[in-house]
């Protein structure tokens, strides 16, 4: 497999940055599940999308796709928040049921007189 350089990229970009924010979108997308575009040879994401830019079949238009986020629901978000506030209230009430002393009390003499 051949090294993927800047250069490389540039000749399909306007600049370094626009090459990064390209990198970058392209590299979450392939994270997420995208499809590749080449044979994805044992790479990482960030290298596989550089390899696509260099070779072409990445542009610049990918900054004008919507970001798909992958956000919870309300319903999921409202059985987590139900899930949380149950375990709570079964931890409060099991420290309910043992007994511990009060800080201002005096301590229990347990030795026979």
């Amino acid at each position: 497999m051949a090294r993927v350089t800047v250069e490389d990229c540039l000749e399909h970009m306007d600049n370094r940055f626009q090459l990064v924010l390209v990198a970058t979108r392209r590299a979450r997308q392939l994270m997420n599940g995208a499809e590749s575009m080449l044979p994805r040879e044992h790479d990482k994401p960030t290298v596989l999308a550089l390899r696509e830019i260099a070779e072409g079949l990445v542009s610049a238009s990918i900054l004008d796709d919507p970001v798909e986020l992958k956000l919870e629901t309300e319903e999921e978000k409202a059985s987590a928040t139900e899930g949380e506030q149950g375990e709570g209230a079964e931890i409060k009430a099991q420290s309910s049921d043992t007994e511990t002393p009060d800080a201002n009390s005096p301590p229990e003499d347990t030795a026979a007189t």
